[in-house]
């Protein structure tokens, strides 16, 4: 069931999984990618403080 095997089919079936597979997977590394940058910008302006920095 792999698209190099002589079986692949391209049918809507195929399309509209993979379409949500890929979707998910945009979405998930979108948040990582925010959530690394945001870590990355709060570290640079001091804001990255340990358990015991609570202001």
């Amino acid at each position: 069931m792999f698209p190099f095997s002589f079986e692949w089919v391209w049918d809507m079936g195929h399309y509209v999984f993979l379409g949500g597979m890929w979707y998910a997977i945009g979405i998930i590394s979108l948040g990582l990618t925010y959530c690394i940058g945001k870590t990355i910008l709060d570290m640079v302006s001091g804001k990255g403080g340990g358990h015991g920095d609570h202001h």
